[in-house]
C-alpha cells in the first residue's frame, strides 16, 4: 500500500467536514479495500480520532477492513433466493473458487460474501458480481459465469 496513493484521495477531498465517507468509498476503490495505514493517515490529516474512522468503517458493507479481490461476488441469502435454491447456487460457488463466504481466493482474483437481499426477488436466485446482477441462476451455469472474469 502507498501512503502516496492515499494522500492523493485526501487532498482531493481537503480538510472539509463530512468527507469522510466518500473519502473511505474512494480508497475503497483505489486499494480493494481501507488499511490500518490509510486509516491512521486519515486520522492524522484530518483529525479524526481512529475509533471514529473505524466505526464508520465497519458500519457500511461497500467498506473492507480487509482486503478483498477484484472481483467481488455476492450471493444472495434472502428468503426468495433461498427457497429458489439460493443454498445450491451458494455451494456451486464456494466450490468453483475454492472459497467459502467471506474468503478471498489465494490469487486475489475473488471475494465472496453472502448479502441479506439484492432487492431482485424475481429473478431468484441472483449473485451480484462487480455491481452486475445474474438472476435465475442454476448450479451448472456458476462456473460458465465465473470464467467469464479475468
Amino acid at each position: 500500500m502507498s501512503i502516496d496513493r492515499v494522500d492523493r484521495i485526501i487532498d482531493k477531498y481537503g480538510c472539509e467536514t463530512g468527507v469522510l465517507i466518500q473519502l473511505l468509498l474512494e480508497i475503497q476503490r483505489e486499494l480493494n479495500w481501507i488499511p490500518p495505514e490509510a486509516i491512521t493517515r486519515i486520522s492524522k490529516r484530518l483529525k479524526i480520532p481512529v475509533s471514529e474512522i473505524y466505526r464508520v468503517a465497519s458500519f457500511y458493507t461497500a467498506l473492507s477492513l480487509k482486503p478483498r479481490g477484484r472481483h467481488l461476488v455476492r450471493v444472495c441469502a434472502g428468503t426468495a433466493c433461498y427457497v429458489r435454491g439460493g443454498p445450491r447456487i451458494l455451494d456451486s460457488v464456494e466450490r468453483t473458487l475454492n472459497i467459502e463466504a467471506g474468503e478471498t481466493t489465494q490469487d486475489g482474483k475473488f471475494t465472496l460474501e453472502t448479502v441479506n437481499c439484492l432487492g431482485c426477488c424475481a429473478l431468484g436466485p441472483v449473485v451480484e458480481i462487480d455491481g452486475q446482477y445474474h438472476g435465475k441462476l442454476s448450479s451448472a451455469s456458476v462456473e460458465k459465469l465465473l470464467s467469464k472474469y479475468d
